[in-house]
């Protein structure tokens, strides 16, 4: 059963095929005999599991079931869960248990789905490889063997990790400058970030508050779109939710593509990508113009200083957004403080890794008196010219399409002494967080027997299309269905 996909076991459990209890019961023993391997998961929530599966299958005995009911998967380790430990991968919430539910996982209790746990991902979530971890780094299901262990991407590497191994049908994510797409990209899975604004933040730990985006990691464009039809909505509870309706993101899957309009951004083929991704890129385009799209180059012409501005407006906000965590109101707290200026300093030097401490520190001096107008102001104004040119390529096309990530899966250890060339495998999932338009990555292929990602990236509010254009490659390609060794 664990190698079938959200959409197969909905309908298994609502045929009487299998039990909710069953499934669940495969899936943990999975967990429990593979995870060892992987490092995907922080939490197991072995006992709960069961007793929500056995629950979901009264459910559908009585006749009230959503197509979710019973469907075990897994929560990012941002999510707020009640009752259950959640930590954003930090030594500073090793031990913090929230009393409520975020959105987004309330919205999958209520479906009646079966949480198996929580996933480990790079500390709150900073980091493009999962090596940042408290809780130890996550290895890549398709990088076990060879010239050394492979990393999933980051920061959903955990996410990532489990579905590409079969351990989940489907986990939530986050992405904040490609956390969804690299990792999906790097594991051969398929991940989607929506709009900003789409998916509730309410219990979401926060990173960056302007770019932070919950969003959905399956193996397929339908198990995300069966995601997205729960976690999507208005939330009177996060000031930034947008109030817009939800559509049935399932209803447009099986649209043709005949008249699709396609754009490539030229700045996104650039000596920056490897001719081999490149090569496997252009061949999923092929396949598009095959399906009856056109396609067309097109300009994204600020794209080049994303990066920079990027590494300005998140850390400002990190720094801002994880002043919280002090050791006075919850979280890790220094042994033995001297005073209530010992007890800040031990407590934040003790408790954050290398890498959130960097962020801070970079994030500070930005927002710092006489660096605000040179570094913070000026890079929210380059945001507002990526933001336009995002606005200027839709004009003409319906979505862009572009690598995700500029190399394969590399090797752990590879890129930590580093942390410029780690920052720049971000380099083509950057712009979309800034913009706010929803983006997803889709399996095309491998390089050296690892997966190659395909970013579509659509307008705003349009993850239907994205999803329909994702589904319609996939019902001609097998790249989503292979298995890592």
């Amino acid at each position: 059963m664990h190698n079938k996909s959200v959409a197969e076991l909905s309908r298994q459990l609502e045929g009487g095929k299998i039990s909710s209890v069953e499934l669940t019961r495969e899936f943990l023993d999975r967990i429990k005999a593979e995870d060892s391997q992987y490092n995907s998961f922080i939490t197991i929530t072995e006992d709960q599991a069961m007793a929500d599966a056995k629950a979901a299958d009264e459910q559908r005995a009585a006749g009230n079931a959503s197509p979710w009911t019973g469907v075990p998967f897994a929560h990012k380790d941002i999510f707020c869960t009640n009752g259950v430990t959640t930590t954003a991968g930090s030594k500073m919430l090793a031990n913090f248990v929230p009393p409520y539910d975020a959105t987004v996982a309330a919205n999958f209790r209520t479906a009646g789905a079966v949480c198996l746990g929580k996933t480990n991902m790079d500390e709150f979530a900073m980091g493009s490889s999962n090596e940042s971890s408290f809780y130890g780094p996550v290895t890549n299901p398709w990088g076990l063997s060879g010239s050394g262990k492979r990393v999933p991407g980051g920061s959903s590497g955990g996410s990532a990790a489990a579905v590409a191994a079969r351990l989940v049908p489907a986990a939530t994510a986050t992405d904040t400058g490609g956390s969804i797409r690299q990792p999906a990209a790097l594991c051969g899975i398929t991940g989607l970030k929506p709009t900003y604004g789409r998916v509730s933040r309410y219990g979401m730990i926060a990173f960056a508050s302007s770019l932070d985006q919950g969003g959905t990691m399956a193996r397929t464009a339908e198990d995300n779109a069966l995601m997205l039809n729960i976690m999507a909505g208005f939330d009177p509870k996060d000031s930034t939710s947008a109030d817009r309706a939800v559509p049935d993101y399932t209803a447009t899957l099986n649209e043709p593509l005949k008249g699709l309009r396609i754009g490539l951004p030229k700045e996104y083929f650039s000596d920056q990508l490897s001719p081999a991704m490149e090569e496997q890129v252009r061949n999923a385009v092929r396949e598009y113009e095959k399906l009856g799209a056109t396609v067309k180059e097109v300009s994204l012409p600020h794209a080049n200083l994303a990066i920079a501005a990027y590494y300005v407006i998140a850390p400002a906000e990190a720094s801002a957004n994880l002043s919280r965590f002090d050791g006075v109101r919850y979280g890790y707290r220094c042994e033995d403080p001297q005073d209530l200026s010992d007890l800040y300093t031990r407590t934040r030097a003790e408790g954050f890794g290398s890498e959130v401490k960097r962020r801070i520190l970079v994030g500070t001096y930005a927002l710092s008196a006489g660096y605000f107008d040179a570094y913070y102001l000026k890079a929210q104004k380059v945001r507002r010219l990526i933001q336009q040119d995002f606005i200027n390529a839709f004009k003409d096309v319906d979505v862009l399409m572009s690598p995700v990530s500029p190399s394969p899966a590399f090797v752990q250890g590879e890129k930590t002494s580093d942390p410029v060339t780690m920052y720049l495998e971000d380099i083509f999932t950057i712009a979309v967080n800034l913009a706010g338009v929803p983006a997803m990555s889709v399996p095309a292929g491998f390089v050296d027997g690892l997966p190659v990602g395909l970013q579509i990236i659509g307008n705003y509010f349009d993850e239907a299309r994205l999803l329909n254009t994702a589904h319609q490659f996939q019902q001609v390609t097998d790249w989503h269905q292979k298995l890592p060794q």
